[in-house]
């Protein structure tokens, strides 16, 4: 597939989401490598452009630089946006009461420990609908455990299991609560089934992802 068809599908598949505002967004390839530059309106059209990238066939990796400009309106102190986070976080019950939020300039930092991956993925979900964020950067940390150890065939097992991925070509090693997953797949759904699945696994402090795209 060459550079400029691959322009032309990413930008067909940001037109096609009805999330994301196009106008804005410039979109560059080289040897499947893509770029999004321009302005969103939102930190979450920011993510979700990313994705609508990521979809795409013959994307490898994407590179997201497009910058958040909020509308005046949507400007907010950063008091009442880190209230108006925490309230968002009280009423999920995903979210663990150790997660906190510091917010300046619009910018919001996720604190706190939590014992599962998927409810640090739920805090940047959540921090990230908020009207008035610019950006999150997530500082959660996982607690460790000791069943971390054993959870490789756990890990090889759920990959196998998984109708989406095919795991054959996927390698898992283990070593203190870090899950090394190589391997090459054939698209970013099933990069992102594999990875969620390491992260699924008790215990997991940190994936070190060496999965490679390739069409």
């Amino acid at each position: 597939m060459s550079d400029q068809t691959l322009m032309n599908d990413v930008g067909d598949e940001l037109f096609w989401d009805p999330k994301v505002d196009n106008v804005a967004i410039a979109v560059s390839a080289d040897d499947g490598d893509v770029t999004l530059r321009g302005t969103v309106g939102s930190f979450r059209e920011k993510q979700e452009a990313r994705k609508d990238a990521e979809r795409v066939y013959g994307v490898k990796s994407v590179k997201n630089e497009l910058e958040v400009r909020l509308l005046d309106e949507h400007r907010r102190e950063d008091a009442d946006l880190r209230g108006d986070v925490l309230k968002a976080f009280a009423l999920d019950f995903l979210i663990p009461s150790t997660v906190d939020a510091k917010v300046r300039a619009g910018n919001v930092t996720l604190k706190g420990t939590v014992d599962w991956q998927y409810e640090r993925e739920e805090a940047e979900f959540v921090a990230a609908n908020v009207l008035g964020v610019i950006d999150v950067v997530d500082e959660i940390k996982l607690k460790g455990s000791p069943k971390a150890k054993a959870v490789k065939e756990d890990i090889k097992g759920a990959l196998e299991r998984n109708a989406a991925l095919d795991a054959d070509n996927l390698s898992v090693t283990t070593s203190n609560g870090t899950v090394k997953i190589k391997g090459v797949v054939n698209s970013w759904s099933e990069h992102d089934e594999a990875v969620s699945a390491a992260w699924a696994a008790p215990g997991v402090t940190d994936v070190d992802d060496r999965i490679l795209v390739e069409y």
